[in-house]
């Protein structure tokens, strides 16, 4: 019919890792599986403990994290230049801030309050640092309790236990449970009803680190999480349908909330944007995008110093990757030839950063 791109979404992950079958000989550039993208972003919150909204650019090169300001915060009554201070090599950045109903791009004057869910740009180690000002203890995440044995919590369960972690997968399905305990070597899998709190109780649910509800009734999943943050659990993800519940995230205390329509638009979405973008994520519960472009030589940006771009101010350069290193980038930094760029940006200002590109 003449479209220029295609794109096919598929429920069965296998075609994903399969070699043997050439979709471009179908007509089909690119296979997505939102499954395969929730069980992906799953494993990345947890692998990051304390922090949530984790995503990675360049397997890693760049990553941003969310956390919570708490109280006891070295970033409190502090502005974005004397927080740098405090840490002079520091390898993170502040992007987003999230404010009550407000979605704030900070400045260098900018100041941190209680409360604050602010969304950090990082290098590899920049983790490290970040807690240090954060007023939060890193915990190591060991045990784990999944609810819903489906594709998505069958995947997080196999890979998750395949890393040494120990894993308890609840299903109350019981030729499902079967068939997930038979195929599942290093996960305990419980045949019962995962909203019987007593069952839970029974099988340490307080003695878990992390919380994972990933059954098909969002309310379900949300009603989980918060059973279980209040036996104590560190870690809490809920997968929801309905993009309208990630409101709740920030006020019910459920850290982090999966949507698999969010995830494959946002993978969806590289590719029918203007300009050389490769990499797109809507920042969660804000008004927010990052957007990850590669620098033309005849764009706009290429051989210029940041200072010197006339930005909007809803706008930040988070980062760049050259040569395969992520840098956290202040304003001297010269764009150069196939840099990758990733920015923040508010939502009404899309188009006219992507005239910079």
């Amino acid at each position: 019919l003449g479209a220029k791109k295609t794109i096919a979404r598929i429920s069965n992950t296998e075609l994903l890792e399969k070699n043997d079958v050439d979709i471009s000989l179908l007509g089909i550039e690119e296979l997505i599986s939102p499954e395969k993208l929730a069980s992906d972003e799953i494993k990345l919150v947890i692998s990051q403990a304390v922090f949530n909204d984790a995503f990675e650019f360049e397997d890693g090169a760049l990553m941003t994290l969310g956390l919570k300001v708490q109280e006891s915060a070295a970033l409190i009554g502090k502005t974005v230049v004397e927080a740098a201070g405090i840490l002079p090599e520091m390898h993170f950045f502040p992007i987003a801030i999230k404010r009550g109903e407000d979605t704030i791009i900070p400045r260098g004057d900018t100041i941190f309050e209680v409360g604050d869910r602010i969304i950090f740009m990082t290098t590899p180690g920049g983790d490290e640092e970040l807690l240090k000002l954060s007023g939060q203890d890193n915990h190591e995440i060991k045990n784990i309790m999944i609810l819903g044995g489906g594709k998505i919590g069958k995947r997080v369960a196999k890979e998750l236990s395949e890393s040494d972690l120990n894993v308890k997968l609840v299903e109350s399905n019981k030729n499902k449970a079967q068939e997930l305990a038979d195929e599942l070597s290093d996960c305990l899998v419980i045949l019962g009803d995962g909203t019987n709190v007593e069952l839970l109780e029974d099988e340490g649910i307080d003695q878990m680190d992390a919380f994972i509800s990933v059954t098909g009734d969002s309310e379900t999943n949300i009603m989980s999480c918060l059973m279980a943050k209040s036996k104590g659990i560190g870690k809490t993800i809920a997968l929801v349908e309905n993009i309208d519940y990630y409101k709740l995230s920030q006020i019910s205390g459920i850290d982090t909330l999966i949507n698999k329509k969010l995830l494959a638009a946002n993978t969806i979405e590289k590719y029918v944007r203007r300009g050389e973008v490769v990499a797109v994520s809507q920042l969660s519960n804000m008004n927010a995008e990052l957007l990850e472009f590669v620098v033309r030589k005849d764009s706009n940006i290429c051989d210029k110093e940041i200072k010197d771009l006339i930005f909007p101010r809803s706008a930040i350069i988070s980062g760049v990757i050259r040569d395969g290193e992520g840098l956290i980038v202040l304003g001297d930094f010269k764009l150069l030839e196939n840099d990758r760029v990733v920015v923040c940006c508010l939502m009404d200002s899309i188009k006219e950063v992507e005239k910079f590109f």
